[in-house]
């Protein structure tokens, strides 16, 4: 029953908008932060992530917020951050985990990683259905969103592609952007099983935003974020 206290806590609905904020920043989160966020004040605020912290859906720390130390530099404020475990609830009971690391365990054991790739990327284009291949990283974004993989935009390592999106103008010199994901879907099977679910999620991918659209899934394995990167297509140049 604690899985079930634990989201009922987020019936309330300006909680629920702190939750969401704190956990889609992927840092730490002030109290004045999440207060500006949620649209309350921060008293408010202050009781509501720590009711939230108390039912393990957040971890609070402290930490200065000016960046500086010493004399002058203030007293540390409670910063949060979403929690690293795992809540679900399913009436009556299932256990679906279990069952699903029993076949990654027969999977990798029988080096079945070709046909589950195969099939993971048949499954992606089904839920794709008759939609086309993602036209953009805009379009992208919306539709890892819907899967839960919580994506945000950032700065790609990688040269830009000329004329691809992120770059305006198509400029060369201009930052390309690439999409990582604060979440993986299968993230506890991937913990013990990497090199086949890994694999499997990048097939997933593939086939649900098009291989032949306008952006592409490559690997670029990260701590704490999906193995999966999302970016311009090489081949989209203008």
């Amino acid at each position: 029953m604690e899985d079930i206290d634990a989201i009922a806590v987020l019936q309330d609905p300006v909680r629920r908008r702190l939750y969401e904020y704190v956990a889609a920043q992927g840092r730490e989160v002030g109290r004045n932060e999440a207060a500006e966020a949620a649209g309350v004040a921060r008293t408010l605020a202050a009781h509501h992530l720590d009711r939230l912290t108390e039912a393990g859906l957040l971890e609070s720390g402290s930490r200065r917020l000016t960046g500086r130390s010493g004399p002058g530099a203030g007293r540390p404020a409670k910063v949060y951050t979403r929690a690293k475990g795992e809540r679900s609830v399913s009436l009556p009971a299932r256990d679906y985990r279990t069952a699903a690391e029993l076949l990654a365990e027969a999977a990798e054991l029988a080096g079945l990683d070709t046909g589950l790739r195969a099939a993971a990327r048949r499954r992606g284009e089904a839920l794709r259905g008759a939609a086309a291949p993602c036209g953009g990283l805009a379009e992208a974004m919306a539709t890892l969103a819907a899967r839960g993989y919580e994506p945000h935009l950032e700065p790609s390592v990688e040269p830009p592609v000329e004329g691809s999106e992120g770059e305006p103008g198509g400029d060369v010199d201009a930052p390309a952007s690439v999409i990582r994901m604060r979440n993986c879907p299968f993230h506890a099977v991937a913990e013990r099983y990497p090199p086949l679910v890994c694999g499997m999620n990048l097939a997933l991918l593939e086939g649900l935003l098009g291989a032949d659209g306008s952006v592409r899934a490559r690997m670029d394995a990260r701590p704490g974020e999906c193995c999966v990167v999302v970016e311009a297509s090489k081949n989209n140049v203008d």
